[in-house]
């Protein structure tokens, strides 16, 4: 059974970075042919992709937040990682990992994390 699972602080002072950790159980990242994407929602707001690494470790970016975001992974341990730069208030939001690209063109989403609360706030 495949399973996903988000973990990370989940409150992130403003200007600082936003750190997450997703934890797949049942298939190994690095070989399977997937991608593995970072999705969040705002308060009131549909989900919005953020980015995804492919089972080889090419990484992709939304136009909105390729500046600002970093996706890597640690094979050895079967996770990937999200790092978010330079964090404002509107950047709150459930975050959650999934399994597939989601409105990206990289292909759906299949498996997801439960998400995980993180608010920006000094």
């Amino acid at each position: 059974q495949v399973q996903l699972q988000e973990s990370g602080p989940g409150l992130v002072k403003p200007s600082q970075t936003l750190s997450l950790t997703c934890t797949v159980s049942g298939v190994a990242i690095s070989t399977d042919f997937y991608y593995w994407s970072w999705i969040r929602q705002p308060p009131g707001k549909g989900l919005e992709w953020m980015g995804a690494i492919a089972y080889v470790g090419r990484t992709y970016y939304s136009r909105a937040l390729k500046n600002r975001t970093s996706i890597s992974r640690d094979t050895s341990k079967n996770q990937f990682s999200l790092q978010l730069t330079s964090v404002t208030p509107e950047d709150t939001a459930v975050y959650y990992c999934a399994r597939g690209g989601y409105g990206s063109g990289l292909g759906p989403s299949d498996v997801w994390g439960q998400g995980t609360q993180v608010t920006v706030s000094s």
